[in-house]
């Protein structure tokens, strides 16, 4: 009989020759077991998925009480189903009045598809700029805007009208221009290894779009629901996008992502034509459920609160003269080293470790912490120690 891995290799499509391989049985609040019990914490949670944690009581139990209730019913946005209703109404509650309007799809990636269908429709224009080692996600619209060629050279042709600007550097404002539908735009870079702007720079880009009726969208599939300390990332830069992609951390591990913007602007699809853009899945009511009682979790708890002090031990426990840098925001983070040799070793030492750790699309020298915001102090010094002597290791070897 074939072990699990093997029909792993054998049945189910592989995305790389080397895949980590590691069987989870289960898993609850920062950590995943393997069949034979080893413990695994994760400082990935599932690429900022697990915010909450893995499993969270009160997301689970949210769950279970809709399971009971029913499942898929219909395509998005004909039936009056309660928990797309209260999540909608909570997601506005707590982000500014211009951002009211929420269409719910199943992933970040058709987050950022309907976003560029919306600007394209809302402004009459057909120009969208993104930004150089950006990442929005892989189908093709979305792959049509990720700024690395790379990952793009082999699926061309993809949309046309699309440009690219380098993100963080004011000069290159400029070319958003009253031609360009829409500018979108990682609040913090995250596959190019953890950016952070600079405050200057995202107020002059907003300042700019406003200039030339281009639509701010800002990609917070990553950064939002708490990762960085405040709920969403663009509260640290004062200012509030057109439009606003979410996902990832928003259904507490089920799937879930939504474009977010104002009836204004989001109106523009329910007309020349009608059902402008479906789904059949989006806003699915078991997602939606796990994403309320997820969000409420992150409010009832504060696990925002901490996460200023966490990214502080973080870094204070990361500083070694192997690591060239330490960057990002909150528990969003990044620890850069000199080669993807010495980050794969690390990572592959951690893991034999019980450390889960992991790199980044466009920046392969650099190892990814993203743990789920409940993670502990002493659990952070757990990990640190882990990874300090595995860098230790491996690097000095």
């Amino acid at each position: 009989m074939l072990t699990t891995r093997q029909l792993f290799l054998l049945n189910t499509a592989q995305t790389s020759s080397f895949p980590r391989s590691l069987e989870v049985e289960r898993a609850e609040g920062m950590y995943l077991y393997d069949p034979s019990g080893n413990r695994y914490m994760d400082l990935v949670s599932g690429f900022a998925v697990s915010n909450t944690g893995h499993r969270h009581p009160k997301v689970v139990e949210a769950i279970k009480d809709q399971v009971d209730k029913y499942l898929h019913l219909t395509v998005y946005g004909e039936f009056i189903q309660s928990p797309q209703v209260r999540f909608a109404e909570k997601l506005a509650s707590v982000l500014p009045e211009s951002l009211h309007s929420v269409y719910f799809v199943n992933s970040g990636t058709e987050a950022t598809e309907g976003a560029m269908k919306l600007a394209k429709r809302f402004t009459g224009r057909s120009n969208i700029l993104a930004c150089n080692n950006s990442y929005h996600g892989s189908t093709q619209g979305a792959l049509s805007i990720m700024g690395n060629e790379y990952y793009k050279r082999a699926y061309r042709p993809l949309l046309p009208g699309i440009g690219f600007i380098q993100f963080n550097v004011l000069t290159d404002l400029d070319s958003i221009t009253k031609k360009t539908a829409a500018v979108v735009v990682e609040t913090i870079q995250g596959e190019a290894g953890v950016r952070v702007p600079e405050l200057r720079y995202m107020q002059q880009l907003r300042k700019r779009c406003d200039e030339t009726g281009a639509l701010l969208i800002l990609d917070e599939i990553q950064t939002g629901f708490g990762r960085t300390g405040t709920l969403f990332g663009f509260e640290q830069f004062g200012i509030i996008p057109d439009i606003l992609l979410l996902a990832k951390g928003m259904g507490g591990g089920m799937p879930i992502g939504a474009f977010i913007s104002s009836h204004k602007i989001m109106d523009a699809l329910k007309e020349n034509p009608i059902l402008g853009h479906i789904t059949t899945f989006g806003g699915h009511p078991v997602s939606c459920a796990a994403g309320l009682a997820n969000l409420q979790v992150i409010l009832d708890e504060n696990l925002m609160s901490d996460v200023p002090v966490k990214e502080k031990l973080f870094r204070k426990l990361l500083h070694d003269p192997r690591i060239k840098e330490v960057r990002g925001k909150g528990l969003m983070l990044s620890i850069q080293l000199d080669s993807f040799e010495q980050v794969e070793r690390v990572s592959k030492r951690c893991l034999e470790n019980g450390i889960i750790i992991d790199w980044f699309l466009h920046c392969d020298t650099a190892l990814r912490i993203a743990p789920p915001l409940i993670i502990t102090e002493n659990e952070i010094i757990d990990a640190c120690k882990v990874i300090t002597e595995a860098i230790l290791t491996e690097i000095d070897r």
